[in-house]
């Protein structure tokens, strides 16, 4: 159901603050392999990336930050907002891993916040989605197909910036790369989320102090250096 009063908030907001827009949607899995330390991990990095987001002058009021979590199902945790307006609820672990169906409901949610800019005027950058998983997608193959045809349509027609992270020794980086054309997937274990967390907020604010239209100006080099860091021995 369409929460009008939050619709007509957020249309206001655009207009009392013109600034050029970076939309940010973190798909991020909450299937049951991410239980213990890898969803405490997530949820300190996820509360750290919006507390840079809030103590950087320029990302301060541009970046609007969207989070899909997907475990058995796929839910909108917070939906686009300045960062210091989002009370990011602890995420937890459980279920299977529906990845089409999370993607999916990001690029609903991208779409819709696209619209929004347009009606009011406002530019904005091209939008960034990051997608982390740390297993392979188990959900409807024909949701997983049709997500995966959206983000190969988006990223050729240069509309789409994504990141795709795999995360500790089962990450289906195949599966992933499909999602991810451009660039190849990063590679990470399980207690790396506040240093890559870290690496997106300086990309983010990178961005925001760029020219809207401009691709996103990733530092690959550092996010390929973070990849290199040795595994722990327990996940070997």
């Amino acid at each position: 159901m369409i929460n009008y009063d939050t619709m007509l908030a957020g249309l206001k907001d655009l207009v009392d603050n013109p600034t050029p827009r970076v939309p940010v949607a973190l798909c991020l899995d909450v299937s049951g392999s991410m239980a213990g330390t890898p969803i405490r991990e997530l949820n300190a990095g996820a509360a750290q990336y919006l507390t840079e987001m809030q103590e950087d002058d320029l990302t301060r009021y541009s970046v609007e930050t969207a989070l899909v979590s997907f475990a058995s199902d796929a839910a909108c945790v917070t939906d686009f907002e300045m960062a210091e307006r989002i009370q990011l609820p602890q995420m937890e672990a459980g279920g299977i891993t529906c990845m089409g169906e999370g993607i999916e409901l990001a690029l609903d949610l991208l779409e819709k916040r696209k619209a929004s800019y347009k009606a009011t005027g406002v530019d904005y950058y091209q939008p960034i989605l990051v997608l982390m998983s740390d297993g392979a997608p188990n959900g409807d193959p024909r949701i997983l197909n049709s997500a995966m045809q959206r983000v190969q349509e988006l990223c050729g027609q240069r509309r789409l910036t994504v990141i795709a992270v795999g995360i500790g020794p089962d990450a289906d980086l195949d599966m992933l790369a499909r999602f991810s054309p451009r660039r190849k997937p990063v590679h990470l274990h399980e207690l790396q989320f506040r240093e890559f967390f870290a690496w997106l907020s300086q990309s983010v604010a990178n961005v925001s102090a760029s020219l809207p239209g401009d691709e996103a100006d990733l530092d690959l080099d550092a996010l390929e250096a973070l990849e290199a860091e040795p595994w722990p021995e327990d996940t070997l």
